[in-house]
């Protein structure tokens, strides 16, 4: 019996209800914890968590896509756009530079609507940098204000570092 998980495959349900889902088990988990074990180091070691996890699902969105440049990074979008998830407007898309912004974010609206914007922060909003790390460790990501932090917009900005490395992935 191998010790490998399967692909997953859960972003066919949509990464917003993909989310929701996560944050309603989630949430409750970490507050008892955190009630246990203490609530600032439960909640550093889950944020470490997404951070591996986003990275793991890098890698592998890259296998998917076939390839690990920022086209194939800005084709992926659709996986976080799905049902409106996610209003974009995109400000520069060339080989180097893929920015954008967000107009509407249902993630926040969704985390807020739960009472969790805190942790909306930690399990979405973290991943965003770190999630392409995995897909290719040469993209450069800068974002400086969030829907989910107060701001009327998110700024999105991943750029090829000067050494890139990208590669056809099969």
């Amino acid at each position: 019996m191998s010790d490998q998980p399967k692909p997953d495959t859960l972003n066919e349900v949509g990464v917003l209800k993909r989310r929701e889902i996560e944050a309603r088990i989630v949430a409750p988990l970490l507050e008892r914890l955190g009630q246990e074990f203490g609530e600032e180091r439960v909640y550093e070691l889950a944020r470490e968590v997404v951070v591996e996890v986003a990275q793991a699902q890098g890698a592998e969105l890259a296998g998917h896509m076939g390839g690990n440049d920022l086209a194939h990074f800005a084709s992926s979008m659709d996986n976080w756009t799905k049902g409106g998830a996610l209003e974009i407007e995109v400000v520069e898309q060339t080989d180097e530079v893929f920015a954008f912004n967000v107009m509407r974010c249902r993630y926040a609206e969704m985390y807020r609507d739960l009472g969790l914007a805190d942790l909306g922060a930690a399990l979405s909003c973290n991943r965003d940098g770190t999630m392409v790390e995995g897909f290719n460790s040469n993209i450069e990501f800068t974002r400086t204000q969030t829907i989910m932090s107060g701001a009327d917009h998110c700024d999105f900005e991943y750029r090829i570092g000067e050494s890139e490395t990208s590669v056809e992935l099969s």
